[in-house]
């Protein structure tokens, strides 16, 4: 079974960092794109980074870039998403999925893990 689960969230005050992971089961993450989306309350899921499985590039939302990295380990099979100089707007559920390339449509789901940014 196909599995994608997220860990790391929590409570963090502003200016603080986190480190997400995006772990897999069932299948091999080398051979996948994996993006980090997120969902605030009342508002639409947003891309915040994706990382290709050729050559590892990645690429970031203009609202994360300079704080946010994403980094893959294969060997553990899992993402990461290290946040840094968090803020109170990133507060949202972080979900990551996985497809053939980071323009596709994510066919594989975790259940997401919250991050509060607040004082």
């Amino acid at each position: 079974q196909l599995q994608l689960v997220e860990s790391g969230g929590g409570l963090v005050q502003p200016g603080g960092s986190l480190r997400l992971s995006c772990a897999a089961s069932g299948f091999t993450l080398d051979y996948y794109a994996i993006g980090w989306f997120r969902q605030a309350p009342g508002k639409e899921r947003e891309g915040v980074s994706c990382i290709s499985s050729s050559d590892g590039s990645t690429n970031y939302a203009d609202s994360v870039k300079g704080r946010f990295t994403i980094s893959r380990d294969n060997a553990k099979n899992t993402v990461y998403l290290q946040m840094n100089s968090l803020k109170p707007e990133d507060t949202a559920i972080y979900y990551c999925a996985a497809d053939s390339y980071c323009s596709g449509p994510m066919d594989y789901w975790g259940k997401g893990t919250l991050v509060t940014v607040s004082s």
